[in-house]
Order: structure tokens, then C-alpha cells, then sequence
């Protein structure tokens, strides 16, 4: 079973109006934490409007964003450890998310750290990142250290895009945020390998 369009399409709706809300703040620490294993929607659907309506305060949201997106993949890690065949899994299934499970678990034996920094960092679905680097079993310390880099860079981002551009920012982050987080992945992961060659 899969949620279904309408319930994707209100909780869209939703999340755009507690983004309005008096305790937005709050609510974006909530679902920051929730997108990171369970909840369907990105946090970036609070991020964008919050920056819009007051462009100070981008170095504040992307921070709350941030660190409460670290805390959930925390428990989405030990969701995917200690709970993965009976819940964790099909929370995946739930949201959509099965058929990204195998390409994951095929980019961690290939590429390790790597693979966590890039769905942390890109618009692969971090949920299955988090769950599934606890179901292989990944480096606690790995994950925790690829995870809050990779999640500061794209909120700050994010956010800064919108402090640049505001109301016009959402329709430059839909043409082009994908592709700057891949450049800046693989210059990142270029210049990882060029110090690791200097450095043997």
C-alpha cells in the first residue's frame, strides 16, 4: 500500500500553512525531523516560504532545519537497525519508496561514505538513506559526520537561494537545484580524492 495523491496533495497544502503559522518555527524543527524517516514530503516546502516572508532570518531556519533534519536521520538509522522488517521497511513501502532500497544498499557496498554524502546532499530520498545505512549496518560516526555535512550544505543552500532571490526562488530551485548539488557533490568528492592522492 501507497499514500495516495490526495493525502500528498493536503499534506502539501499543510505544510505551506504552518509555514505561516505563529509557531512555525516550532513546526519546522517537527517536521525537519519527521521527513528524515517517516514523513512523505520534503521540509524544504516550510524552508522556502519561511525564508520568503522574512529574508533575515535564512541563517536561523536553515540552522533549525538543519540540525533537526541530523536528529531524525539519527533515529531513521536506528529505526532501520533495530526495526527494519517490521517497521521500518514498510514505512518505506508506505511512502514510495521500495525501489529506491536496492540502489541504495548497491551505492553503500560501492562507495561507502560517499554514497551517504550524496543522498544526504542531492534529492535522493534521505529517508532511505537513513534507514537503510542502519539496516547495512553502517559506521555510526561515519553516518553521523557524512549526514550533518551533507544536510548543513543543502539547507544553507537552499535557504540562501531564497534570501537571494525570494518570491522568484522556488521556480529557480525547481530548474536548477538539482543540478548544483550534483556539481557541487562531485567537486567535493573530486577534491576529496585529490587530497587522499597528495597525502599517500
Amino acid at each position: 500500500m501507497t499514500i495516495n495523491s490526495n493525502f500528498i496533495l493536503k499534506s502539501y497544502e499543510g505544510i505551506k500553512e504552518l509555514a505561516r503559522h505563529r509557531l512555525a518555527v516550532y513546526w519546522l524543527a517537527l517536521i525537519s525531523f519527521l521527513e528524515s524517516s517517516i514523513f512523505p514530503l520534503p521540509v524544504d516546502l516550510m524552508v522556502i516560504p519561511m525564508v520568503q516572508s522574512d529574508r533575515s532570518k535564512w541563517l536561523k531556519i536553515a540552522m533549525i532545519t538543519s540540525i533537526f533534519s541530523v536528529l531524525g536521520g539519527i533515529a531513521g538509522y536506528f529505526l532501520g537497525l533495530w526495526f527494519f522488517d517490521i517497521l521500518a521497511k514498510p514505512i518505506l513501502d508506505t511512502l514510495g519508496k521500495s525501489n529506491y532500497i536496492e540502489q541504495f544498499s548497491s551505492n553503500i557496498e560501492t562507495y561507502g561514505a560517499v554514497a551517504v554524502f550524496g543522498a544526504g546532499l542531492t534529492p535522493f530520498p534521505y529517508k532511505v538513506m537513513t534507514i537503510m545505512s542502519g539496516s547495512l549496518k553502517v559506521n555510526f560516526g561515519v553516518f553521523v559526520i557524512a549526514s550533518t555535512v551533507s544536510r548543513f550544505l543543502r539547507f544553507f543552500i537552499v535557504a540562501y537561494i531564497v534570501r537571494l532571490f525570494g518570491y522568484q526562488a522556488e521556480e529557480f530551485i525547481k530548474k536548477y537545484f538539482t543540478k548544483l548539488t550534483l556539481l557541487l557533490f562531485f567537486i567535493i568528492i573530486a577534491i576529496w580524492i585529490i587530497i587522499r592522492v597528495l597525502i599517500q
